[in-house]
């Protein structure tokens, strides 16, 4: 097992006043973050409290401040390297020889010092390729950077320098093991590999089994690094060490009971390129102790418009709030008659008629949108983070 499994998270958070006060070095951090004492936020409790940054608005962030969006502290010219991302959100590589932290994934996917890596993550631009060739090199790996494409010249690449594993995306592997198979060529030597960026389903797991590859995925944005990833032997993914993780209910910041699916929020602790609740978007759940998550669930952002009008997940978070007698929530969009309709179903201990029509008026008067309430019994609604379903026909 791991060493971080077993090192006391009190260390992890006693880290957390000198990140904050990096935080407020940078402008846009000094107003989001205003009237906090840094040296108060020492436990996770006291970090909840703290508002959410989340990144869909940091592309209209930077464009009011390029780049950054005025979130980092220190110069621009600072940074060893500078990338964008879809958004397009504006990007600094970290100092350090393992910048994104995924020398520990790749170990635990059994990478070793000394071997050969064929890393297809693209490096134009985008920070992916960088992402995993630092975390190779720090392990002590010799790194082919081939980036995506090129498939002919990827299986000489292979033939010529006999990598023992692959990072990129598991559907580029296939296109890889496929392609040569066809064309007779020896790619016998990827034993292994580390994939990221793309659904990994458990039949494509069990063809790289079949195929002779010991396959591990990894959970990593641009902004944060290795967030999470797989170890031998265990359930679910490992937080990675040096940040914190939390999972909240979609539209809020109020962090969800273990085991229930919510929207992930990291905070970093680099004093550099400090991120303080960073919601990412995407869903999880906590496993039992958590420190392992399931893996990327969906995302949690779930907006609809409905006859005109935006809906969002905050202001079902609301209802929820105006609320607590009830459990989990879920909107529902269908049409009916041509026309939009909403349906709120709503977990309830004690359903009636009045109950019914009081929470039928919130609902109008926090999207200024009719709709009918639906109460149900607990337990009742799934257990997977989305509390609004667009169950509208396409075309």
């Amino acid at each position: 097992m791991p060493d971080i499994e077993t090192r006391d998270p009190a260390a992890l958070l006693a880290r957390l006043p000198a990140a904050l006060a990096a935080a407020l070095e940078a402008p846009a951090y000094a107003a989001h973050l205003a009237g906090i004492d840094p040296a108060a936020v020492t436990d996770r409790a006291a970090l909840a409290r703290l508002p959410v940054l989340r990144k869909g608005e940091m592309p209209a962030r930077q464009r009011e401040k390029l780049p950054f969006g005025g979130f980092v502290p220190g110069a621009v010219g600072g940074f060893p390297r500078l990338f964008t991302s879809p958004g397009p959100i504006f990007e600094p590589q970290r100092a350090g020889d393992d910048p994104w932290g995924g020398a520990p994934a790749l170990e635990a996917a059994g990478f070793r010092a000394g071997e050969v890596v064929l890393n297809t993550f693209g490096y134009h631009l985008t920070p992916g390729g960088f992402i995993f060739d630092t975390a190779a090199r720090a392990l002590g790996c010799a790194v082919i950077p081939a980036g995506p494409g090129n498939t002919e010249q990827q299986l000489d690449l292979i033939e010529a320098y006999r990598p023992a594993g692959y990072v990129g995306t598991p559907d580029f592997l296939k296109v890889l093991l496929d392609a040569g198979a066809k064309a007779g060529r020896d790619v016998s030597s990827l034993g292994k590999a580390l994939v990221s960026g793309a659904a990994f389903p458990a039949s494509l797991q069990a063809e790289f089994r079949e195929r002779g590859i010991a396959a591990a995925q990894a959970y990593a944005t641009a902004d944060v690094g290795f967030i999470a990833y797989e170890t031998p032997g265990e359930p679910g993914l490992l937080v990675n060490e040096g940040l914190i993780l939390e999972i909240v209910r979609p539209g809020t910041g109020d962090p969800v009971p273990e085991g229930e699916v919510g929207e992930i929020v990291v905070t970093v602790l680099d004093l550099d390129r400090p991120l303080i609740r960073y919601a990412l978007g995407d869903l999880t759940a906590f496993l039992p102790g958590g420190r392992r998550i399931r893996g990327w669930m969906g995302r949690a952002d779930q907006s609809a418009k409905v006859k005109g009008m935006f809906v969002r997940p905050e202001q079902v978070a609301e209802i929820a709030r105006r609320h607590p007698e009830l459990g989990r929530l879920r909107l529902v969009v269908t049409r009916a008659d041509e026309a939009d309709a909403m349906a709120l179903r709503a977990e309830s201990p004690a359903p009636d008629a009045a109950l019914a029509e009081r929470v039928a008026e919130t609902l109008r008067a926090v999207t200024k949108l009719r709709g009918t309430v639906d109460l149900v019994a607990p337990g009742s609604l799934p257990n997977d983070g989305k509390v609004i379903a667009d169950e509208r026909p396409v075309g």
